[in-house]
């Protein structure tokens, strides 16, 4: 059944793309890129499919007060500011932020952006008395940010930012909310109807959508940015999560770009011509275990034996090296990282006396089942990556049972927790996720207020001292008081082991050799402005 429905879907796709193709091209450059994702992501202003919802339907269309800079590949990304010109914590009161608001912005629309504009887009997520509040958007938004609190407006261009506790991570959070037109909403002041032509101020229009099939956009003239206005006229963005599919379509022409090539397919394409970009970049790929009482891995000994159990260079080599060793959240030489007591490595002997410490062995063999998905956003081969864990895993005495769903259902699963029946029983969840700030790498995951639905703290950590680190984390303004923080809660991050590190992405791509101008940023997210068609 599940296998069915890809195929319907990757069908779906390959047609799409063939009457795209056979369409006259005129004067205008079309870009056309083949998404890992199963389905368009949502339009309402904040996408669901994961981050890959974000990087296609969320920074293309919309703006968020702060923004990531993707000018670089070589430097990491930082927070820049967005359609808020400024930002700073009020010195008397650290719950208070004021945002002062870029001028002079305009949304698809015309209509203007302001304060009030802003106060719209907290509200739709924040206040359940205005019309305009929608528990979808809540559920996209919100476990992102669990302290926001509210906003007030100054004055046309300032407005107060309140959050429920002193959170110093507030800047890298509201990169994830979206600023919608609100004249827009108030046309049909439904965010289902919204979608189906939706209008923020972001560098891409929205031009059309076909459910499954494509999302087409053009270039916003109008662009604050003078420096990111697309160099490209239009770009459709094709759901195909079969990635042999991905490729049969780049190879005859039908997209110019793919998400995620095949390791096995990369020598081909790169002969062929094609371009085959990657950069390591704050994105890793684990399973996240079920910790809460009564499970088997509520034994630390076994969460560190089944770390010790796997060859991550095998995991590589499996991926064509297209992938870095995870020996943590974070690389090694990152600030983050600190010295851990525990060292994240392949030792199957050590492996095998932990486990047997912890009463499992020969006559007694530890059984775990792992909710995975084929394919989405981040998640690069994950079939075969999982295949072979299971493989190495077995080989100390551990059977896996893996329970396979589409990727939205798992990211939707993953927001549920290891306690709801959707988990149905599972020992741990692979979702890949993006690190680059304090949040997304650790808070969401090992604060014990973060436990699912308020946010993804999937497998019930209940850690009193990790909270107090992640509370000092979270607490701290300075910038370098903060990364000595937080290489202390990767610290026991890796020493209690309630994730099993497997490998960091490195984002390899697939692009025509008529793709020009591509910078690859060492973020998940990335900006499609630069690129132009020969």
């Amino acid at each position: 059944m599940y296998c069915s429905l890809l195929l319907k879907r990757a069908r779906l796709a390959l047609a799409s793309a063939l009457l795209l193709a056979a369409l006259p091209a005129g004067a205008q450059t079309t870009l056309r890129i083949g998404m890992t994702a199963a389905d368009i992501p949502a339009t309402t202003s904040q996408p669901d499919s994961g981050f890959e919802g974000n990087r296609f339907a969320g920074l293309t269309l919309f703006d968020a007060l702060t923004l990531w800079d993707l000018s670089s590949a070589e430097k990491p990304s930082v927070v820049i500011p967005g359609l808020a010109e400024s930002w700073a914590v009020d010195a008397k009161d650290k719950t208070k932020w004021v945002f002062k608001l870029r001028k002079g912005v305009k949304f698809h629309d015309g209509t203007a952006f302001n304060a009030d504009a802003a106060i719209f887009n907290f509200e739709k997520v924040l206040d359940k008395s205005k019309p305009h509040y929608d528990a979808r958007l809540v559920a996209q938004t919100l476990p992102r940010m669990p302290t926001l609190k509210g906003a007030t407006k100054v004055d046309d261009y300032t407005i107060i930012v309140e959050t429920s506790e002193p959170d110093a991570f507030l800047p890298f959070n509201l990169t994830n909310l979206f600023m919608a037109s609100p004249a827009a909403w108030a046309k049909t002041r439904s965010w289902t109807e919204f979608a189906k032509a939706p209008v923020g101020s972001g560098p891409w229009k929205f031009v059309r959508l076909v459910p499954r099939e494509r999302l087409e956009l053009e270039k916003f003239t109008g662009y604050w940015n003078k420096n990111r206005v697309p160099k490209t006229d239009r770009m459709v963005l094709i759901p195909m999560p079969e990635p042999n599919t991905r490729v049969a379509a780049l190879l005859s022409g039908q997209v110019d770009w793919i998400e995620a090539p095949p390791s096995d397919a990369i020598p081909q394409l790169r002969s062929k011509g094609y371009q085959i970009t990657s950069n390591p970049y704050p994105h890793t790929w684990p399973w996240q275990l079920n910790v809460a009482p009564g499970s088997p891995f509520a034994d630390k000994r076994v969460r560190q034996a089944l770390q010790l159990a796997v060859d991550r260079e095998g995991l590589r080599r499996l991926l064509g090296f297209n992938a870095i060793a995870a020996k943590g959240v974070v690389f090694e030489n990152h600030p983050w990282f600190g010295k851990p007591k525990f060292e994240v490595k392949y030792d199957p002997v050590t492996a095998r006396k932990l486990l047997a410490e912890a009463g499992y062995g020969p006559g007694k063999r530890l059984k775990m089942k792992v909710q995975i998905s084929a394919s989405g956003s981040g998640q690069m081969q994950p079939i075969a990556m999982n295949e072979y864990i299971q493989q190495q895993l077995k080989e100390i005495g551990v059977d896996v049972e893996f329970d396979v769903i589409v990727w939205e259902t798992l990211f939707n699963n993953w927001r549920l927790g290891a306690k709801d029946p959707a988990a149905r029983g599972a020992d741990a969840i692979n979702v890949s996720f993006a690190w680059q700030d304090p949040f997304f790498g650790f808070a969401r995951f090992y604060d014990s207020r973060m436990v699912a639905p308020r946010s993804v703290n999937w497998g019930w950590i209940q850690d009193a001292e990790m909270d107090k680190l992640v509370a000092k984390a979270r607490g701290s303004f300075d910038a370098k008081a903060r990364d000595i923080a937080l290489s202390k809660v990767h610290e026991r991050a890796v020493e209690e082991s309630y994730f099993l590190f497997w490998v960091h992405d490195v984002g390899p791509r697939a692009l025509s050799p008529k793709v020009k101008g591509f910078v690859q940023a060492k973020n998940w997210f990335q900006d499609f402005s630069t690129v132009s068609m020969q």
